[in-house]
């Protein structure tokens, strides 16, 4: 019923809020854009921004909480050479929920559409 409806909803909304919060910073959103290219290691995505290892390592560990992206496996103790890549799941879902969103802002707009061309045409009609 309506209590399964809400539950499906939140379920598929809850890794979107996940991905829109680690998304929030604008300089997560540019490491995302830099590994959107390629796989890199932390210090060339550090040194590419220009910020510390440890303000790269706090957003990284931001970007994989929210499961946004994975470090390859890596026996390095020194996180400057970890080399991390997106993840598509995250970004797949979030697309599917955009989408899911433009339709609904389509279906409104169709039927407001509508119902503005049936008054002026029967407006016209008198």
């Amino acid at each position: 019923g309506s209590k399964e409806r809400v539950s499906m909803k939140q379920a598929r909304t809850a890794p979107v809020e996940s991905t829109l919060a680690a998304l929030a910073d604008p300089t997560r959103r540019r490491i995302v854009e830099l590994l959107s290219a390629e796989q890199l290691q932390s210090g060339a995505i550090a040194e590419q921004l220009d910020v510390s290892p440890q303000v790269m390592s706090r957003h990284l560990r931001v970007l994989r909480q929210g499961g946004l992206i994975e470090c390859l496996a890596s026996d390095e103790e020194d996180a400057r050479v970890r080399v991390y890549q997106l993840r598509q799941a995250p970004f797949q879902q979030l697309r599917s929920w955009l989408n899911d969103i433009e339709s609904l802002w389509v279906d409104q707009l169709s039927g407001f559409r509508d119902h503005v061309e049936t008054r002026a045409a029967a407006r016209r009609a008198k």
